[in-house]
């Protein structure tokens, strides 16, 4: 339509008819052409507490997050009493990792209106988040009581009871979780895993098999449907398992490993000292799955090149900030050794091997990346009685024979100089038994 003139009138619809037409692209996942909907209903109508609230489910999804806390704000200013925008903020401010604030705005949705269960549940993640689980546990549980069935409740209820060591009551709450939605992923990986905790095997391998047919691609629930059996173990443990486990723990590895009573670094420093001569900076050393880096210090004083190397870009995130090394590789190790040729004079790798059942692949990889004479340190978990060449154990990590490990060293073209049972750690208060290892390559 034009004007007298020719030009173009402008066309305007009711400020309800945009705000569905924007609704429904949202729903449809065109947001940026909702987003674009909700600001112009924003120019006419700058209170429309639907924009706005609509528009912030928009950056919060998007990680705009400041922007949508901005939202939400001008929407209780707006609506003081709504229950809803409280809790709105709330998630906001938890993905933010302010779990203080997201609590207080958690517990202010609850007093505007007491009935709110998501609000209840909301304020157990914060609450959990705070390491205050026995709180969350019994927010959770009103949660609960508000919407029964309500799968994502019993899940968070079972992770916290985790935390606490109320193993049994957990494994009810996954149950729970499942059998109100049976497509909740994460509710079937917990279960097994408390399972496996737990010892009840039989019941885990029941759930994996259910995990298998969730995401028959995935190969760490075979691996760990193998981890509770014992048996028909693969080669090493999958690549997307050893990221997903030590991404999810890099924040709190090196005060988790501190309660284990773990002696790694002080084995390699003993061992280094006794083997090697003084520290002069001249090798060209490699932390081979150096995680945190906690050997990195150990090893800096023997290194004029120190290189580190993990399948954990958490884990590298940690040992960046030690400020030891030259370089660091996000990079599968086995791959990494192959690609390299007389580079190195020493190899360390310190409780990493045991993500490895077969040894032949990673042994040769070592030799081909050390110059002659260079050297190759390595701890592993002791096999025990009967296991003639590795096993793997329901912790998901692998022991090894002491004579499988010597016959793979002497067929890469290693002689072991130091090789003794050492105690690496503790779990459950026990003492961990395993094998330290400085090997040496043929000088020709």
């Amino acid at each position: 339509m034009t004007d007298v003139n020719g030009v173009p009138e402008t066309v305007t619809i009711p400020i309800t008819t945009a705000l569905h037409i924007a609704l429904t692209l949202h729903q449809g996942g065109q947001r940026d052409e909702a987003e674009m909907l909700y600001r112009q209903v924003l120019e006419v109508s700058p209170d429309n507490l639907d924009a706005l609230n609509y528009l912030s489910f928009i950056c919060h999804r998007q990680k705009r997050r400041e922007e949508a806390a901005g939202l939400i704000e001008r929407v209780i200013a707006l609506s003081p009493l709504n229950a809803d925008a409280h809790n709105n903020l709330g998630n906001v401010y938890e993905t933010m990792g302010e779990d203080d604030k997201a609590e207080a705005l958690f517990r202010r949705a609850i007093e505007l209106d007491p009935q709110h269960a998501q609000a209840h549940n909301n304020l157990g993640v914060a609450l959990a988040g705070l390491g205050k689980y026995q709180e969350a546990i019994a927010v959770y549980r009103q949660a609960i009581q508000l919407a029964p069935g309500t799968g994502e409740f019993s899940y968070n209820l079972g992770n916290a009871l985790c935390k606490t060591g109320e193993i049994d009551a957990a494994i009810e709450c996954y149950y729970a979780a499942t059998k109100a939605n049976p497509d909740h992923f994460g509710s079937w990986q917990g279960l097994a895993r408390i399972l496996r905790k737990a010892g009840r095997a039989e019941e885990a391998v029941q759930v994996f098999d259910n995990l298998i047919q969730l995401k028959p691609e995935d190969p760490i629930f075979p691996y760990l449907r193998a981890a509770c059996l014992g048996d028909a173990a693969p080669d090493r443990a999958p690549d997307n398992y050893v990221t997903n486990l030590f991404d999810d723990a890099a924040d709190t590895f090196d005060r988790h490993l501190e309660n284990l009573e773990y002696r790694g670094p002080a084995l390699l420093a003993e061992t280094l000292a006794e083997a090697l001569p003084e520290p002069g900076g001249q090798l060209s050393v490699l932390d081979a799955g150096c995680g945190t880096g906690l050997c990195g210090p150990i090893l800096r004083p023997y290194a004029a090149g120190l290189v580190g190397v993990d399948l954990s870009e958490g884990m590298l995130k940690v040992a960046a900030d030690r400020q030891v090394y030259d370089d660091l590789y996000l990079v599968e190790l086995t791959r990494f050794l192959e690609q390299q040729d007389r580079l190195f004079d020493l190899i360390v790798s310190s409780d990493t091997l045991c993500y490895f059942g077969r040894l032949d692949q990673v042994f040769q990889g070592a030799a081909k990346s050390l110059k002659p004479g260079g050297s190759l340190y390595f701890t592993l978990e002791g096999a025990g009685e009967g296991i003639k060449d590795f096993h793997l154990e329901s912790s998901g990590r692998y022991r090894h024979a002491t004579g499988y490990v010597r016959q793979m060293l002497r067929d890469a073209g290693f002689m072991a100089h130091v090789e003794r049972e050492v105690v690496l750690r503790k779990e459950a208060k026990e003492p961990v038994s395993g094998l330290l290892v400085l090997a040496r390559k043929a000088e020709v």
